[in-house]
């Protein structure tokens, strides 16, 4: 069976053909494009292309030529349905499966997407033709719109004295139109009638740039309706998956490296129509880690920036709270506040593009600080409310699922804190400084352990708990007996320290004759020291981070002899192997 080109199209836009292409080749920039050596041929000169924007690979010396899944199936000898499945993993989607349901599901999108096409060309058409449509024609004039900005988001006017639903009857089912979300159906009249009636419609693309949901602003001020409303949410629209515009922005990634990210459909368009087109819009519901995730895969740098007013400020603040749980240290969100309660729109209408980026630069405000800021401003200068205020923050941090971003953004918390209170923290704060980096050397610190691997990390914190804690460990020493490490230099190191304290009888490690470059090397990138050294008299913590780091290194023994086993099944296609494959992996899982 075919998979379907919409799931093949969602694969391709989550992954750069460089992103895919560099995992074998190493690729260099060259203005647009990339360049490398051949991986189809022997070569010392590069003769290797990757355009992004373009969506391939192409080699001058042998002619091969093709996008993610052709590279991937000639230089692993996968067969296509195998490539599909390794690139969905690489981009974070589900395999797909086909079973009845799945084709159901296929044929119900195709009906969909159809609906919602037809829906969107009819009323874009409108906005221009139909003599009715004189206040939509007002609107985008006094909103400062030209024909090039509604033909380009394809905006829309559902004119009135228009029954779309029996016409689209003849072409579709009742049950189709009406899980479409563009009809409900009115007890009074006893008839299905148009959700958007007398709206200005905003078309809300997928990623591949289809029409699967619409933004709809009233025409005149009504107290009884709200201003804009969205799509319900369907099988196909979910409003926390989705952001307006990120079709056409996504495609900026090769040349920019941030993503403004604003909150109406009337600010996506402003900014663009003055030449910022790298931005989206979430679509009227809090800033979900779902949407961060989305834009994290095209872009290093967040850029929020909601309207000036206090409405835009409780926003922002949400956005703030949701969207630093997925910082990373590669990746940046910061906040942009305009000035006179100007929104995007209006800003970039009045002061246009050089002044909105000039603004920009100069006004960032990190994640961290801003979060700071909000909480000390709301916080009075008594006991009470100082602990609250630590607390919040302290919780704040506790939430992001990067261990370097949550230590880091922890120590600016406490450092910030520790400022407030000088006289009270002074001893605290010495000791504070002495033993921790801060916020400003995050990427230094983070630069340097890249060259490290992920398990040499976790190998560094389970030495660097038997190295502050000997007599504990030694009381638990059924812990450790089994544990396996599996860099070179921490598993001589762990070995010697077994062998020179006689399986940790002797527990004063002062006269080990072991490297002191070892030990410095897990004093400096352990990284759990700083929330050992907070527990240090908590034994019961220190266990159960002990035996959470244990837990870590025996699932990347797992991963080793699963990606073994894997590799063994792709030759042998044996049962037994396969079922060894099984258990391993349902172990895993209960790891």
């Amino acid at each position: 069976m075919k998979y379907p080109k919409e799931y093949l199209d969602e694969i391709k836009t989550r992954l750069k053909v460089s992103n895919v292409v560099s995992r074998a080749v190493n690729l260099k920039k060259r203005g647009k494009e990339y360049v490398g050596l051949s991986p189809f041929k022997t070569e010392k000169t590069p003769s290797f292309t990757v355009n992004d924007e373009k969506e391939f690979y192409h080699c001058f010396s042998t002619g091969e030529h093709g996008n993610i899944f052709d590279f991937v199936m000639k230089t692993q000898n996968l067969k296509f349905g195998e490539a599909v499945k390794m690139l969905a993993n690489l981009a974070g989607m589900q395999p797909y499966t086909f079973s009845k349901q799945d084709e159901e599901r296929e044929r119900n999108w195709n009906i969909y997407k159809s609906i919602y096409s037809k829906y969107v060309e009819f009323y874009h058409n409108e906005i221009f033709k139909n003599p009715k449509a004189t206040k939509a024609k007002e609107y985008i004039k006094k909103r400062s719109l030209t024909a090039n900005e509604v033909k380009n988001f394809k905006i829309g006017y559902v004119t009135q004295g228009i029954d779309l639903f029996e016409i689209f009857l003849k072409e579709f089912d009742e049950s189709s139109l009406k899980n479409s979300g563009l009809f409900y159906f009115d007890e009074k009249k006893k008839k299905y009638v148009e959700r958007f009636k007398d709206r200005i419609i905003f078309p809300i693309n997928n990623i591949s740039g289809n029409p699967i949901g619409l933004g709809g602003r009233i025409m005149e001020e009504k107290n009884y309706l709200a201003k804009y409303i969205n799509s319900p949410e369907t099988p196909f629209f979910k409003k926390g998956s989705n952001l307006f515009n990120l079709d056409k922005a996504r495609k900026l990634s090769n040349q920019l490296e941030n993503i403004f990210l604003v909150e109406g459909y009337m600010d996506v368009i402003g900014l663009s129509k003055n030449g910022i087109k790298n931005v989206v819009a979430n679509l009227g519901t809090s800033l979900t880690t779902k949407q961060i995730l989305i834009l994290n895969q095209f872009f290093d740098h967040i850029i929020i920036c909601f309207d000036g007013d206090e409405s835009g400020y409780k926003a922002a603040l949400r956005a703030a709270e949701n969207s630093i749980v997925e910082l990373k240290p590669e990746k940046k969100i910061s906040f942009l506040f305009l000035p006179n309660n100007h929104d995007p729109d209006s800003f970039s209408n009045e002061y246009g593009k050089e002044k909105f980026l000039e603004f920009t630069k100069s006004n960032l405000v990190s994640i961290h600080k801003f979060i700071f800021d909000h909480y000390l401003k709301i916080t009075e200068n008594n006991p009470s409310s100082r602990a609250k205020f630590e607390k919040k923050l302290r919780s704040i941090a506790s939430i992001i699922r990067d261990e370097y971003i949550r230590k880091y953004i922890l120590e600016y918390f406490l450092e910030k804190i520790y400022e407030l209170t000088p006289n009270i923290n002074f001893q605290n704060k010495k000791k504070y400084t002495e033993n921790t980096k801060s916020l400003r050397s995050t990427q230094t610190y983070y630069n340097e352990t890249k060259s490290l691997k992920p398990i040499e990390i976790k190998e560094f914190s389970f030495l660097y708990i038997i190295l502050n804690k000997p007599e504990l460990i030694k009381e638990n020493y059924n812990l450790i007996q089994n544990v396996k490490l599996f860099s070179n230099e921490n598993k001589l190191l762990f070995n010697e320290i077994l062998s020179q304290s006689n399986n940790l009888e002797e527990t004063n490690f002062e006269n080990l004759q072991i490297d002191q470059n070892l030990i410095d090397r897990i004093l400096k990138y352990a990284s759990i020291k700083h929330i050992l050294n907070k527990n240090l008299n908590d034994d019961e913590k220190i266990l159960e981070i002990l035996n959470e780091v244990i837990r870590d290194l025996k699932n990347h023994e797992l991963e080793i002899r699963i990606s073994d086993l894997e590799s063994k099944f792709s030759k042998d296609l044996s049962e037994a192997t396969f079922n060894e494959l099984k258990e391993l992996k349902k172990q895993q899982k209960t790891n």
